[in-house]
């Protein structure tokens, strides 16, 4: 809160009293709102709160999520629980010895209450998800909005330890975006998707998703198939959120209204895709942010790569070139994948990609190509596990279709998505599984039952050169995703947003090289107030620290963004100054050994 503000009792036939300057500086008090559909209003108390749903640390530590009275037709509260289940273990490290809940963060009880609806930004063809949690402790005289938008593709969930977790406790209400993206998938085959409350119906009956397709049978969700190519919009997707969150507060405290962007208080944060979603918020016009925290963003800006360039590189080639690579993390356990890699070695050598005459040979030369694009060999280790979930190619076919406004099944590389058999072969899904798509999937197969139909089984090597060819190449199809590409590329942030930018220097999925460095870089050239945090031993995945060698050898990316959010909040309201830009040695806690506050290495200036 700024120490100079003032309260101002207004008469309009009934006292109004408003918190005259929430800010740090005079904003732009009034904007036209987006039209908002759908809207739901529920209460979270007792055992069923805000942050975790009534689990607590240990609900959301247990190996199995909360059951559905009934598989087939779950309630739309068993589905909000199961999706902070899933969408907290998802984002943060809560195995015991990780630190969460004890050296930085907090699953604390917030009571309190949800708005949601659905917005469309102009242009598009789907909406996207909003959502508003509004505590009972908010506090009308100091009013603050955190706005997030969900790490990946996740639903509306997907930024709940990351925004939900700082803001909640805090008293300030929190404003959530899927960006166009989710969880909202559709069963072609029966005819049905996911509506408001999370549960599926069929089509016509007000569905977040709703594909146009001649096809009848797979699985279609928004971020690939709504041929609205929503990554081109997650700054104005966050920036209704934040709107959105206004008009929530408006109607939670009708006595204080109205809320607008000059008397709220507004920060911006994000994690991953959601990290590049609020910085390319921080570049709309309009003075409506009061400060930005972006860890680990994917934003790429002019002249540098996108994210589409190098995962399709890394698609083909990293499973060779981490052969040339020694202590690789465990999973996945490289005896038993070497054999698979090596054969990917003598493909890319009979395609012509790689040079050498054995797979020694051939995997130098896959390490040297990347190592030449940019590749550093810490985000090598690292994307090892990308490689082992088979992430580069999920993210692949989801960019190329989002990219290409294509539609279910017109790829051009032949992939979609289905269901499938014992022997891999598309089948329907059970009434069971679509049901629990909503709370349980993360917004990009395979996974929650639903895989990536491989067109060319018997040699996937062809099918990830054609994608890889639609940035490589030339005609119309490949024209056709890099427009969609180009579509995406950030701007500058307008100037007086404080900002502060935190990346792993170890991140193997979207490496600061080709992210955050960059678009660092330019900010600061231009005079923008960017601060950058690198910090040693982070890599892009706090939830896989449970695994123990992950746990060993990296630290968690969270309590930055923490810390980040406390330095920004601080200094609005007069009482600290903005960090400086820091290279943060940390060090890994080991085998067997819990995180330590000194291992972390938290920046004091």
């Amino acid at each position: 809160m700024n120490p100079t503000c003032v309260r101002i009792a207004v008469v309009a036939g009934a006292a109004l009293a408003l918190a005259a300057c929430a800010t740090s500086r005079p904003r732009t008090a009034k904007e036209a709102a987006p039209v908002f559909s759908q809207s739901r209003t529920t209460e979270h108390r007792g055992n069923d709160d805000l942050l975790t749903g009534g689990l607590g640390l240990a609900g959301l530590r247990a190996i199995t999520p909360p059951a559905f009275a009934d598989a087939e037709h779950p309630t739309p509260a068993e589905l909000r629980r199961r999706a902070l289940w899933a969408n907290w273990r998802g984002i943060a490290d809560l195995a015991p010895g990780g630190g969460y809940g004890e050296l930085y963060g907090s699953v604390a009880a917030v009571p309190g209450r949800e708005f949601s609806a659905f917005a469309t930004v102009a242009g598009a063809s789907q909406p996207h998800r909003v959502l508003v949690q509004i505590p009972d402790a908010f506090d009308a005289g100091k009013r603050c909005v955190v706005v997030t938008a969900s790490s990946g593709s996740r639903g509306i969930y997907g930024a709940i330890a990351v925004a939900g977790a700082w803001g909640l406790p805090k008293g300030c209400a929190v404003a959530y975006t899927d960006k166009g993206a989710g969880t909202d998938y559709f069963d072609l085959d029966a005819g049905q998707g996911v509506r408001a409350d999370g549960t599926v119906v069929a089509r016509g009956e007000g569905l977040a998703f709703e594909p146009v397709t001649t096809a009848s049978s797979g699985v279609a969700f928004k971020h690939a198939h709504s041929k609205d190519n929503p990554e081109a919009d997650w700054g104005r997707h966050v920036k209704q959120a934040a709107q959105f969150a206004l008009q929530s507060l408006d109607a939670a405290f009708p006595q204080s209204a109205p809320f607008d962007f000059g008397n709220t208080r507004v920060i911006a944060v994000g994690l991953s895709n959601g990290g590049g979603a609020v910085l390319r918020a921080a570049e709309l016009d309009g003075d409506w942010l009061d400060a930005v925290v972006a860890g680990e963003p994917n934003v790429y800006v002019e002249g540098a790569r996108p994210l589409y360039d190098y995962t399709t590189q890394a698609a083909l080639l990293m499973p060779c070139a981490l052969l040339h690579l020694q202590n690789l993390p465990q999973p996945p356990l490289s005896a038993q994948v070497a054999p698979l890699w090596a054969q990917r070695c003598a493909a890319l050598k009979a395609s012509g990609a790689i040079q050498g005459d054995d797979t020694a040979a051939q995997a130098r030369s896959a390490y040297e190509a990347m190592k030449a694009a940019g590749w550093t060999d810490q985000a090598l280790r690292a994307g090892a596990l990308s490689v082992g979930f088979d992430l580069w190619r999920a993210v692949a076919v989801t960019y190329a279709s989002a990219y290409g406004r294509y539609g279910f099944g017109e790829l051009p590389c032949g992939n979609r998505y289905s269901a499938l058999d014992a022997n891999f072969s598309p089948r329907a899904a059970t009434a069971a599984e679509r049901a629990a798509w909503w709370s349980d999937a993360s917004g990009i197969p395979p996974g929650a039952g639903v895989n990536i139909v491989e067109p060319n089984p018997t040699s996937p090597l062809t099918t990830l050169q054609c994608l890889r060819g639609l940035w490589t190449g030339d005609d119309d199809n490949a024209r056709r995703v890099k427009q969609g590409v180009a579509e995406t590329r950030a701007g500058l942030p307008r100037d007086g947003v404080p900002m502060v930018v935190i990346h792993g220097t170890d991140d193997g999925l979207i490496p600061p090289a080709f992210s955050s460095v960059p678009y660092v870089r330019a900010a600061q050239a231009a005079g923008r107030d960017v601060r950058y945090w690198q910090v040693r031993n982070a890599q892009h995945f706090d939830a896989f620290l449970g695994l123990p060698d992950y746990g060993a050898r990296y630290v968690p990316l969270l309590p930055y963004v923490y810390a980040a959010l406390d330095r920004v909040s601080a200094h609005l309201d007069g009482g600290g100054t903005l960090p400086s830009d820091a290279v943060i040695e940390t060090t890994p806690r080991g085998a067997g050994k819990a995180l330590q506050a000194s291992d972390l290495a938290m920046p004091r200036d």
